[in-house]
């Protein structure tokens, strides 16, 4: 049966998961102004409003050229789309592109510090939802178009590229960038097709038992790999190794990251009773390539896919 006794400390331990699961104008001369001219997307044209992923319209007056990212997620869509040179400020979580950790820091991702944030002087702030949704009206305050990012799926994750793409004069390249990940992910389902559904559990933290049902982006990952999860409650959930020896997936996933170090999956009690162990299909995987709702994902999704069908590949 699942962990009901320990509802509290769970909850509380699924937020903790949530958490790291997210872990986000020029004057002068003439030739000055020009040479800014041509890093601006022909496209684009202002002011334009976006509606973010807390619902809100959003609208950027001018081309934003000084950019704050507030999540590491955020951070590597604007390095996708070309725009490292206007990041301004990141979060300290915020790790890849390794040139991002050279920038300013404004904080982390549960507590951004306004201080750091207003000294950077940003027209563009991309936040999150969630613990920072009460920063939101913080950081408004401080005259820079603050938008939300917080995707739960693979799609969704497409319109978030579009809107930061559209947001930062660059609607072209944001297309470009999800038709790629479009055709990345179309060569994993063809390449999938044909095989025999095989089903997984997925471990995200290890003491208690975490997993990702429905509704996360990580059981999104499982679906676009052409896995079936065994986990049918949805969101981030505790669960028990007598439900997980029911379900006995025919492959053990684990992330390792921030707030995940998987032990010798084997070596555990009463694990070795698992089809998935019995058949040695037990895999560790990057937390940011299957956690982050960035670019990197259809990479996720290939690891995913190459440990549940090693043949197709």
């Amino acid at each position: 049966m699942r962990c009901s006794k320990k509802r509290v400390t769970l909850a509380f331990i699924a937020f903790l998961l949530v958490l790291a699961v997210a872990v986000v104008g020029c004057t002068g001369t003439e030739s000055n102004s020009d040479a800014a001219d041509e890093t601006k997307s022909p496209q684009a044209t202002y002011p334009v409003t976006v509606t973010d992923d807390a619902g809100r319209d959003v609208t950027i007056a001018e081309e934003p050229e000084r950019i704050v990212s507030l999540a590491p997620a955020n951070t590597e869509i604007v390095a996708a789309l070309g725009l490292l040179d206007r990041l301004v400020g990141v979060t300290t979580f915020c790790d890849y592109p390794p040139e991002v950790v050279d920038l300013p820091k404004v904080g982390d991702f549960v507590a951004p510090n306004i201080e750091a944030i207003a000294a950077s002087e940003p027209d563009l702030i991309l936040a999150t939802t969630g613990v920072q949704a009460e920063t939101i009206a913080q950081l408004e305050q401080l005259g820079a178009a603050v938008i939300a990012i917080d995707p739960q799926t693979i799609d969704a994750l497409y319109t978030s590229i579009e809107t930061v793409g559209v947001a930062a004069g660059k609607p072209a390249e944001a297309q470009t960038l999800v038709d790629a990940m479009k055709a990345d992910l179309e060569e994993v389902a063809s390449a999938v097709s044909g095989q025999e559904q095989v089903t997984c559990f997925l471990e995200i933290a290890q003491d208690p038992l975490f997993t990702a049902g429905p509704g996360t982006l990580l059981s999104d990952v499982i679906t676009a790999a052409g896995g079936q999860n065994v986990v049918g409650e949805e969101g981030y959930v505790g669960y028990s190794l007598e439900q997980l020896l029911i379900d006995d997936p025919d492959v053990y996933l684990a992330t390792k990251g921030s707030m995940s170090d998987p032990s010798v999956i084997e070596s555990r009690a009463g694990y070795d009773a698992l089809a998935a162990v019995k058949g040695g299909r037990v895999y560790v995987l990057d937390d940011n390539l299957v956690s982050r709702p960035g670019p990197r994902v259809v990479e996720g999704v290939r690891r995913v896919a190459e440990a549940l069908y090693p043949d197709a590949f």
